[in-house]
């Protein structure tokens, strides 16, 4: 009794010495709390705000209608979907290194037995983890492509951080390092660029709006009846996520084109 409890007043001798607590000693693990909740533009829907919804009646004629979901959707009704319109769908399939969406294979699998062209995208968490190791680690649970037809390169979802500082840590240069890292890596294992979702208003504040990644597809989100303007490096974007809100679930996005262009970009 006596050896134990010498131990421990050592413990907090040394601990006050070196000013730290033992708990101090390692460190945290990073948070996913809320990660099921996590969805391309639920922050910017929160920080930028929704503004409307655009006012021109699109047909197929004109547009391709899609959507995206996540997790935060639960099991969607794919046949429903497809005849209300969708075309084509992204679906959340994780985020850093530590999560994956428990609805991803139903959302995934589902979308492409209902002749929905889909593709997956990641939640980026450039705080955890290095853009390779991100990249990877989507690639592992179902962030992958094939020259079918009918699937989209993966997407790499940047926009505010839910968890804590804006750019999660990163200043300019080190947020351009990390994109391009995960951009990389995944056109390395892949043979494609990774599509970017972000919005005008983040890349600038955390990218200091660089414009060497023109030769990704552009996902571009803006909650308005216009689409505005893009980020530096884009001359055109590939998808416009418009609403978070429509007649298909999840959020509702438009095609910058029609049957050639989805086809083009699953194909590349």
């Amino acid at each position: 009794m006596k050896r134990h409890l010498l131990l421990r007043w050592s413990a907090v001798l040394f601990a006050g010495i070196t000013g730290t607590s033992l708990c101090e000693t390692a460190e945290a693990a990073p948070s996913y709390a809320g990660a099921a909740d996590n969805y391309a533009g639920s922050q910017i829907a929160k920080h930028e705000g929704v503004l409307g919804a655009p006012n021109i009646s699109y047909t197929a004629q004109d547009q391709y209608l899609g959507h995206d979901v996540s997790g935060h959707q639960g099991p969607v009704d794919w046949p429903a979907a497809a005849g209300a319109g969708a075309k084509f769908v992204y679906v959340k399939a994780t985020e850093g290194t530590g999560f994956v969406s428990g609805q991803f294979a139903q959302q995934y699998n589902g979308s492409y037995q209902a002749g929905i062209v889909r593709g997956a995208y990641h939640f980026a968490r450039p705080d955890v983890s290095d853009g390779a190791s991100q990249a990877n680690y989507f690639l592992a649970h179902g962030g992958g492509w094939s020259a079918d037809g009918k699937t989209l390169p993966g997407a790499l979802d940047m926009e505010y951080n839910p968890y804590g500082e804006t750019c999660y840590g990163k200043d300019a240069n080190g947020m351009v390092a990390w994109v391009r890292a995960f951009s990389d890596t995944y056109r390395a294992r892949t043979g494609r660029l990774p599509t970017i979702y972000t919005s005008t208003s983040w890349w600038k504040r955390c990218t200091g709006n660089n414009p060497s990644f023109g030769g990704n597809p552009l996902w571009i989100a803006r909650y308005n009846s216009f689409i505005g303007e893009l980020p530096a490096g884009w001359g055109q974007h590939a998808i416009w996520q418009f609403s978070n809100s429509g007649t298909l679930p999840g959020d509702q996005n438009w095609l910058n084109g029609t049957q050639t262009a989805l086809r083009n970009l699953a194909f590349g």
